[in-house]
């Protein structure tokens, strides 16, 4: 093991291939005291196939505040605990945050293993802006609440990432443009399993092609294109717009004056005399 005192371990475990597995989270499966699982029969699977014989004790979203004085007693009592979930790594929108939180407050460590995640090869495949990304997760179940969280989202400029059950893609994407609207997307479908796909183009498009409705599914969705209006804005705030975005206060100036096709001089007596 990695640590001398009993550590709760996070082993993100494979998306579907089950040789998506490193060597570390192998080893820590072997050497835990007890494995936390989601489903035993999921995790026995993997463990099987690896040969490897070890407890394992259910552990999932309906019962994980239960668990918490559990896994705390497996630690003081000396076991190392590893938690992984179906698939991917754990709390990664999946169940796990609140086991950790308790057992960190009572002063033991957490080791997480790097591994498997599904929002890291979509993005890849996506062929959209990789960086800044947002990874957002299951939109709420409920289409009122999901429209509001997307209205809330919809003037990121950054490429966002969503987590969606395939009985609710089709709402999801009529959403998402509803929002949004028609933007570029990919959907990574069955990731690292036999009928990975990667369906690219505007949602329009996607909706359009008739996609099968089957796997796990991760929308990946090109970020807003904001056009600045700076007739809005006051010069001292256009100035310290561009300050806030990493120029100097005089590149600050220079940028202003040019945009707005006025004399610098006229900038920097403007912003000087809103700064005494």
């Amino acid at each position: 093991m990695d640590r001398d005192r009993p550590s709760l371990y996070l082993i993100p475990t494979p998306l579907g291939n089950l040789d998506d597995i490193t060597i570390r989270a192998l080893k820590v499966l072997e050497t835990v005291d007890i494995i936390l699982c989601e489903d035993t029969r999921e995790t026995k699977k993997l463990l099987d196939k690896y040969n490897i014989k070890n407890k394992l004790v259910s552990c999932h979203e309906f019962n994980e505040e239960k668990m918490k004085d559990r896994v705390l007693s497996y630690l003081v009592g000396g076991f190392n605990v590893g938690l992984v979930t179906d698939q991917g790594t754990p709390l990664i929108s999946d169940p796990g945050y609140r086991i950790t939180s308790y057992i960190v407050s009572k002063g033991y460590e957490i080791i997480s293993l790097p591994g498997p995640t599904a929002f890291v090869p979509a993005l890849t495949m996506s062929t959209l802006s990789p960086l800044p990304f947002l990874f957002y997760g299951f939109l709420n179940a409920k289409e009122t609440r999901r429209k509001k969280e997307l209205t809330n989202l919809k003037n990121y400029p950054f490429t966002i990432i969503f987590y969606e059950a395939p009985h609710r893609i089709l709402a999801t994407l009529l959403n998402i443009k509803e929002i949004f609207g028609d933007r570029k997307i990919c959907l990574a479908r069955e990731i690292s399993k036999k009928y990975e796909e990667a369906i690219r183009g505007s949602i329009n498009e996607i909706l359009d092609s008739k996609f099968e409705l089957k796997g796990e599914f991760v929308i990946v969705v090109e970020g807003a294109k904001l056009e600045f209006n700076f007739n809005s804005m006051s010069i001292v705030d256009h100035v310290n717009f561009y300050i806030e975005d990493g120029n100097t206060k005089n590149e600050a100036i220079k940028l202003v004056a040019k945009e707005r096709g006025i004399p610098k001089s006229i900038v920097y007596k403007e912003y000087l005399d809103n700064n005494r």
